[in-house]
């Protein structure tokens, strides 16, 4: 499911983050600006789109392992929790795979958690993937309650005053290139749920455990 501009205005008004926005009514970005759809390539789902990569791992590295996460989608926060430490310490830290990790919002709280993961870091991947963690875990308290709240107090707690918070969220070029990059999934990589990864280009659907991926990732170190 894609984020439509009538879905998102609509889901802004039951988050609680109305408050926030609303002094810049939020639009997603306009279907005019992406391109038509192409051919599924490796080299498609290679290059970012508007945002720049958030990635782990040496940019040389013989595996690359592309993640299109929803921050609101339980799969994600499971996956995130049971298996992505163990391909972190035994591929990732070794210096073995690239793994990079691309915002697909499947609702308005899942876009606000990946502004708020994106303004923190400000470009510094290791700190993305932290706060991105941190939200995860706590992903019940600040989706199912509270959202605002618990999102500046996250902010917060990263180094942000509630007014930095506050501009995050509201920061339309920011969410027309998150909407701009989950279109290109869509239309290009027929990204169509989350999690999906692609390992080198090949694509793999929902929640996989370490020995799926160290299945697939083995043989293309060897080779």
């Amino acid at each position: 499911m894609i984020i439509t501009r009538r879905a998102f205005t609509t889901m802004l008004s039951l988050t609680g983050l109305a408050a926030l926005a609303g002094l810049s009514p939020l639009r997603l970005i306009s279907e005019a600006m992406i391109p038509e759809a192409m051919a599924q390539a490796a080299g498609d789902v290679a290059k970012p789109v508007s945002l720049p990569d958030m990635a782990l791992g040496p940019k040389d590295a013989p595996v690359t392992i592309t993640e299109y996460a929803s921050m609101t989608c339980p799969h994600c926060a499971a996956f995130n929790e049971q298996v992505f430490p163990k391909i972190k310490s035994e591929y990732i830290d070794t210096g073995k795979i690239r793994y990079i990790f691309r915002e697909f919002p499947l609702d308005i709280k899942a876009a606000a958690g990946s502004m708020l993961s994106r303004c923190i870091a400000n470009g510094d991947a290791p700190k993305y993937f932290a706060v991105t963690d941190m939200l995860f875990r706590q992903q019940n308290d600040w989706v199912t309650k509270n959202t605002t709240e618990t999102l500046t107090r996250i902010g917060k707690q990263a180094g942000l005053t509630q007014q930095q918070v506050e501009a995050c969220l509201k920061d339309q070029a920011l969410l027309d290139k998150i909407a701009a990059d989950q279109k290109y999934a869509s239309d290009v990589l027929k990204v169509d749920s989350t999690p999906t990864f692609f390992i080198n280009g090949e694509k793999i659907k929902g929640e996989t455990s370490f020995e799926e991926f160290a299945k697939k990732i083995n043989p293309l170190l060897k080779s």
